[in-house]
């Protein structure tokens, strides 16, 4: 078959500015100077976005230690008050979570319980893309920060400065359908080194990636878009993921100490020994960029494996040790600088877990589950009601909460822009006074 630019565009299958940067290295703090200096943060919120991918059984995280009926449900499963980590209101923290609860205690962790949406579905698949979309109904190609790009290009295509794929940084190899919409989305920025082809191919590549009015559909067109967005980004982040030279960090997901865009000595969580594992690494990134004050206010990151149908309690432990070392290490990261002062940081999941264990030592797909939002500006604390472990609806638990409350929130009051244009002009979902 002859070569065909539109179809080497298509099948090449780049949705994200840098899906094809690879490799393993460390970044810096101190050498992110392009973005940063073209048009620095100033000013209004940064939303960072955690998604637990699989289902986290949100039982065994935020614990309903006096509830006779938690204990009765899953007997092999359950944590006792001693093991647990109290809180208020007869709940407590999963036994990893120190960190988390250290936040608790200085007011910065506020937990949104049974949060969920109408007509559950237990299909990973269908949950996780209502979550992305915040669209429980129907199904719709975008997802509703990705809607939130598309607003802000609408309103001030030069809203992020001369770097406008940097308005929002999904950190992976992929690029996450929360930040996609219909005219714009995310740059997929990656851990390790951060890289365009150069030479020939990078020279042949760049004039594959421009527009060809004559011959481009809308598919075509946002490939090429996408392309050219790996040039555009790669020559802003390059420096910053190519600098850091403690490579043994990186992969304990351990901050590193350095200096911040304005000369003064980076704040890190010092002698914590806990392995942050993929997301510390995706958090770092987020923090560098943060920290170098680059023009991106939405950040998206993720952990898996919390898909516990089997084997359950060692395996959640592990994955909770790694997201509450993520997250106080980041939080610690950003708290100091003055960048980081409006970030907050959601943490969810596509389902929680049914109320009683299975047979296998683990838990089947559940429905709500606990939302953690935590930061500087955060008014610590519960909100929602803790849904019943005895009125169910066929062994599940009953949301309290629409998680489109929690989203209109944080478009509001972190990036400051009406709920109606992402989650449709007729939302009505209330606000809730975590910020």
């Amino acid at each position: 078959m002859p070569f065909d630019r539109r179809r080497f565009l298509l099948a090449s299958g780049v949705t994200g500015g840098l899906a094809a940067a690879a490799g393993a290295g460390v970044l810096g703090y101190h050498e992110l100077h392009h973005a940063a200096s073209e048009q620095p943060l100033a000013g209004g919120g940064v939303l960072v976005v955690v998604t637990l991918y699989g289902g986290n059984d949100g039982l065994n995280m935020v614990i309903p230690v006096d509830d006779p009926a938690y204990a009765s449900a899953r007997p092999a499963l359950a944590y006792s008050a001693d093991e647990a980590l109290p809180l208020n209101d007869g709940l407590a923290l999963h036994p990893s979570l120190k960190g988390l609860r250290d936040l608790w205690d200085s007011h910065q962790l506020a937990i949104v319980r049974g949060v969920g949406y109408p007509k559950p579905d237990h299909s990973h698949f269908r949950s996780m893309a209502i979550w992305q979309t915040a669209s429980p109904d129907t199904v719709v190609p975008t997802g509703w920060l990705g809607r939130w790009l598309d607003a802000q290009a609408a309103a001030d295509p030069k809203a992020a400065g001369s770097v406008p794929a940097l308005r929002a940084i999904s950190i992976g190899p992929t690029l996450a359908p929360l930040v996609v919409g219909a005219s714009t989305a995310a740059a997929a920025v990656p851990t390790g080194t951060f890289k365009a082809p150069g030479g020939a191919l990078g020279q042949e590549l760049q004039l594959l990636y421009r527009p060809d009015p004559g011959r481009s559909g809308p598919l075509a067109a946002r490939a090429a878009s996408s392309g050219a967005d790996l040039f555009t980004v790669a020559s802003a982040l390059a420096p910053v993921l190519a600098s850091r030279t403690d490579q043994d960090q990186s992969r304990t997901g351990q901050l590193d100490n350095g200096t911040d865009s304005t000369g003064g000595t980076s704040s890190t969580r010092t002698g914590a020994k806990a392995d942050a594992g993929e997301l510390g690494e995706q958090l770092d990134v987020v923090a560098a960029c943060i920290r170098a004050g680059v023009p991106t206010r939405v950040y998206s990151v993720n952990l898996g494996g919390f898909d516990t149908h089997t084997e359950e309690k060692a395996t959640q432990a592990k994955l909770l040790d790694q997201l509450d070392a993520a997250l106080s290490q980041f939080q610690t990261a950003v708290a100091a600088n003055p960048h980081g002062a409006g970030v907050t940081t959601l943490v969810y999941s596509e389902f929680g877990r049914r109320v009683a264990a299975n047979a296998s030592g683990g838990t089947d797909h559940g429905t709500a589950g606990p939302v953690l939002v935590l930061g500087s500006r955060v008014r610590g604390g519960f909100y929602g009601d803790q849904p019943s472990l005895t009125n169910l609806d066929d062994g599940d638990l009953k949301a309290s909460t629409d998680f489109r409350s929690v989203y209109a929130t944080a478009l509001e009051r972190v990036l400051g822009t009406d709920a109606g244009a992402v989650l449709g002009p007729n939302e009505k979902f209330p606000r809730l006074a975590f910020l």
